[in-house]
C-alpha cells in the first residue's frame, strides 16, 4: 500500500502497459515522453543492486523488499498505513485483517 504522494517515487518500467486507463508509463497519460531513452534519463528511479539499501521493517524487523521505504508489505496492510512514509491510508477498524 503505497499514498498518493508516494507513488511519485516509484520506479516506471521501460515497456508501456497494456491496459492504458490507470497506467503511469503511457504517452497517453503523460507518464513518458515519446522517444525517450529510459536508460538514461531514470537514473534515480533505476534499481542498482551496489548502492540500494534496503532497510528494515520499523514493526517486524524483517528486510523491505521495495527501495525507500520503511515497512514491509505485510505490516502495511495490517495497519492501513502507506509502506514509504507511514501515513494512515484505511481505517482498519471494521476489517479482519489478516496477512496468511
Amino acid at each position: 500500500m503505497v499514498c498518493e504522494k508516494c507513488t511519485k517515487k516509484l520506479g516506471k518500467v521501460i515497456t508501456p502497459d497494456t491496459w492504458k486507463e490507470g497506467a503511469r508509463n503511457t504517452t497517453e497519460s503523460g507518464g513518458r515522453a515519446i522517444n525517450e531513452n529510459k536508460a538514461l534519463t531514470s537514473k534515480k528511479s533505476r534499481f542498482n543492486p551496489y548502492t540500494t539499501k534496503f532497510d528494515k521493517c520499523r514493526i517486524c524487523k524483517q528486510i523491505v523488499h521495495q527501495a525507500n521505504s520503511y515497512y514491509c508489505q505485510q505490516c502495511a496492510y495490517k495497519k492501513g498505513i502507506c509502506a514509504m512514509c507511514g501515513v494512515k491510508i484505511l481505517d482498519t477498524k471494521g476489517y479482519r485483517q489478516s496477512s496468511v
